[in-house]
């Protein structure tokens, strides 16, 4: 089922939280001016060299990941549905003068607006949960990957989806049953921003995720579980090491992060 305002909804929200995050010592604007990259190791061991690579980086928010990507030398293309999120982006750009373009639109909207295949297509954390459907979202990867291009996609574990907001007991169903329809105040990057906003998300089962690349034509190289977020978004977290994050009284019990690499077969 698909909420018929979700995307309206969504924009708003995200363009809202925008100019919070920006703001927030969370994403460390100031440090990220000052050369800082924004990835994490996780996906910097699965990038590896990507110098000169042409890569699409899928729900880019306001283009750090984005411009992190260009700083290491390759030709990278932003995509998000908050138009204020891509003004900032170009405007970090330009700040940092870096070399990327960024595209305004609801990723399944993408092929009215960029026709090009890429090396890569890298999408990372706090995607897929605003997607109603996976396989449009597998589509839209293999139709812009060049036969050979690799997905490189990280994302919170579907375990963590199904607690509560305290990790005290389960609250959502780990299947996607249908659009999960909230109210926040505040933020992930500053839980007393006096914002209030109203959101649509789903939840993916992991079989959800892998089944949706594979009918799509790509192969599936590696998916690999972590015992540890590398940013400190959910409540009652203990850093146990330098950007490794897990829930105090849970410890290394559940996973939190998988990364999936898959490769668009040739025959696709």
């Amino acid at each position: 089922m698909i909420h018929k305002n979700y995307l309206e909804i969504n924009k708003q929200s995200w363009n809202k939280k925008t100019d919070i995050h920006l703001k927030s010592d969370f994403y460390d604007l100031q440090g990220f001016l000052n050369g800082n990259t924004s990835l994490n190791e996780i996906e910097l061991k699965l990038l590896g060299n990507i110098t000169g690579k042409n890569i699409l980086h899928l729900q880019c928010h306001f283009g750090q990941d984005t411009i992190s990507l260009a700083r290491l030398g390759a030709k990278v293309t932003g995509v998000d549905l908050s138009d204020n999120a891509i003004d900032k982006a170009n405007l970090l750009a330009e700040k940092t003068r870096t070399k990327a373009d960024f595209i305004c639109c609801d990723i399944y909207d993408l092929p009215q607006h960029l026709d090009k295949e890429f090396d890569f297509v890298f999408t990372s954390y706090g995607t897929i949960g605003w997607l109603p459907d996976l396989e449009k979202w597998a589509e839209i990867i293999s139709k812009y990957l060049r036969p050979g291009g690799k997905l490189i996609f990280v994302e919170f574990h579907s375990v963590v989806w199904m607690f509560d907001d305290n990790f005290n007991k389960i609250g959502y169903n780990y299947f996607n049953t249908g659009p999960i329809i909230e109210t926040e105040t505040g933020t992930y990057a500053d839980r007393e921003a006096p914002i209030t906003q109203e959101y649509v998300m789903w939840n993916h089962g992991i079989g959800e995720v892998l089944n949706s690349l594979i009918k799509n034509g790509l192969e599936i190289n590696s998916f690999d579980e972590f015992d540890y977020s590398p940013y400190n978004c959910f409540r009652d977290t203990i850093e146990f090491e330098p950007k490794k994050y897990r829930i105090k009284h849970l410890d290394n019990k559940i996973p939190m992060i998988y990364a999936i690499v898959a490769t668009k077969k040739h025959n696709s």
